[in-house]
């Protein structure tokens, strides 16, 4: 019984869902609701396994995606960050247009993307990572700058070099900053390759999960349009829960931020 308070916040989230997934079934198969409406969520899993083959390498197609731009939002936000924390200069002439690319819907961006850039996957990736880099340059330059200032001042007293500044004080102080930023990229990095993946509309064996929506859609399967959409919020539970566990892993042994939250 002792352990059981501590088990509870991790057990509570799948209460909650197999409660809210109970009363669907139960309030769809008392009120008859027609399939081609709302399918039950007996029905969707009975779909997810019979077309688990079909979904199955659209879901591949979409993480692949998801995690190039990633990849790619993570390397290129955190380069950015590091310039602009070198230089206010280039950071006020530079930042207006990271809140730009933000502030532009992905929609508007996806048919020139996917009109200059001839590689469909490709441009889905570059869709992708421009709707997910702006967290990362927000939260890195944030932290990078959130540096104790008696321990700036040390490292000056001691005449560290940028580079050893950088490393040993901005670098770990930014962390918490970084993760929290790829915790929000990583989703926002799916939400842009689905949205590419609308907008762009390719079919065939390179298909990804939004194209399975689509044509779902159209040929009135609902019980798949909510199989694939089933798929593409567990990779975002996923994704998030990944990035969670490597902020543990970077930072847990020895960060003030992490330490605090498991004691």
């Amino acid at each position: 019984m002792s352990a059981l308070p501590r088990l509870m916040p991790r057990l509570m989230p799948w209460l909650v869902a197999a409660a809210l997934l109970a009363l669907w079934q139960a309030a769809c198969t008392w009120a008859k609701v027609p399939e081609y409406l709302l399918p039950t969520p007996l029905r969707i899993a009975e779909t997810l396994w019979a077309d688990r083959a079909l979904l199955g390498a659209a879901w591949l197609t979409t993480l692949k995606i998801t995690a190039g731009a990633l990849l790619a939002a993570t390397t290129l936000g955190t380069l950015v960050a590091f310039a602009f924390v070198q230089s206010r200069w280039v950071e006020a002439a530079f930042f207006p247009y990271a809140v730009l690319l933000q502030v532009t819907p992905v929609v508007a961006l996806a048919p020139l993307i996917i009109l200059w850039v001839p590689e469909p996957t490709l441009a889905l990736v570059v869709c992708a990572t421009v709707v997910a880099v702006f967290p990362v340059i927000s939260n890195t330059t944030l932290g990078l700058r959130s540096v104790n200032p008696e321990l700036a001042a040390y490292f000056r007293l001691k005449k560290a070099s940028r580079w050893q500044t950088l490393w040993r004080l901005q670098l770990p102080s930014a962390l918490p900053h970084f993760f929290a930023g790829l915790r929000v990229a990583g989703g926002l990095a799916l939400i842009g390759a689905v949205v590419a993946e609308f907008v762009a509309g390719t079919g065939g064996t390179s298909s990804g999960l939004a194209y399975q929506i689509l044509q779902s859609g159209y040929q009135l399967q609902v019980a798949r349009m909510f199989a694939a959409l089933a798929l593409i919020t567990a990779t975002g539970v996923a994704i998030f829960a990944c990035m969670n566990a490597l902020a543990r892993w970077a930072m847990g042994g020895w960060h003030p931020t992490e330490r605090s939250a498991h004691d």
